[in-house]
């Protein structure tokens, strides 16, 4: 990853998503060319100089202090996801290295023991490393499927089985993308994750378009509507977990959100014929 570069387009997307007066200042005179704060507007809310809030929007092999980075992060409004997101770009200067850690047995025996609630283990990269009978009952079942494939991004943007599943798609896309993007950036040093995003890119221009807008979001909880082949209309809650022992993996559970969902989902995993993958 060329950092400096990363950093300048984000900090640049950044400036331009904000109007004075969401920053609390006053409009001037000239009109506006450009949409957003003007980059001696960030200058002035930072505290630093307008040429280097220029030389660091054209990735001029400037290193920003610990400091800088939190004035920038204030000036542009940065939410908590977006403030680590531009830490992780910079720590990859640095020798310090989050690694990913290897995938653990334990959890994936939590999952199993997690029925009759859907659930599934992810890795960083999204990989689906483990999941119980519920799981593969509302979503798909993943042994059918090659394990280079086996990617929830991937899945979602590319498997025809479901491009009706999700009456949301575009929006639980454009938030699986911002997660994504917040894991490339703390694992840059990862190849597989690289080539995942890049081959993501190649064959989804869907997932190509919302990449390039650098949304960034981690996701820890919240609800999806589901269009099931077999029962019809459900609506899930779900939660993710992440182990103290290895951030980098995720578990993630799923519960109906109304009494007509858990109806659905008694249907499609009935108890007498629960078993483990």
């Amino acid at each position: 990853m060329d950092v400096a570069h990363e950093l300048a387009v984000f900090l640049r997307t950044r400036r331009e998503r904000l109007t004075p007066a969401e920053v609390g200042l006053r409009e001037r005179g000239r009109s506006r060319r450009t949409p957003g704060l003007r980059r001696e507007e960030v200058a002035e809310l930072a505290g630093v100089s307008v040429d280097y809030v220029i030389r660091l929007e054209q990735g001029r092999g400037l290193r920003p202090s610990a400091e800088v980075l939190e004035a920038l992060a204030r000036a542009l409004r940065l939410t908590d996801d977006e403030h680590a997101y531009v830490f992780d770009l910079t720590r990859q200067w640095t020798s310090v290295r989050r690694q990913p850690g290897p995938e653990s047995g334990s959890l994936a025996e939590l999952v199993r023991a997690l029925s009759p609630l859907p659930a599934m283990l992810v890795n960083h990269r999204f990989d689906i490393c483990a999941w119980n009978p519920e799981l593969a009952a509302l979503m798909l079942d993943f042994a059918g499927v090659p394990p280079e494939r086996r990617n929830t991004m991937w899945l979602c943007t590319i498997e025809p089985a479901f491009a009706e599943f999700y009456p949301d798609r575009e929006e639980i896309i454009r938030e699986g993308i911002a997660d994504l993007r917040a894991a490339w950036a703390a694992h840059a040093d990862d190849d597989e994750l690289a080539e995942l995003v890049a081959g993501l890119k190649r064959e989804s221009p869907e997932f190509a378009q919302w990449w390039d807008r650098r949304d960034v979001m981690v996701n820890g909880n919240g609800i999806k509507r589901i269009n099931h082949p077999v029962v019809g209309m459900l609506t899930v809650e779900y939660d993710v977990l992440t182990p103290l022992g290895d951030p980098g993996q995720r578990l993630i559970v799923y519960r109906a959100a109304d009494v007509a969902s858990q109806h659905a989902l008694d249907k499609l995993v009935p108890a007498q014929s629960l078993q483990a993958i």
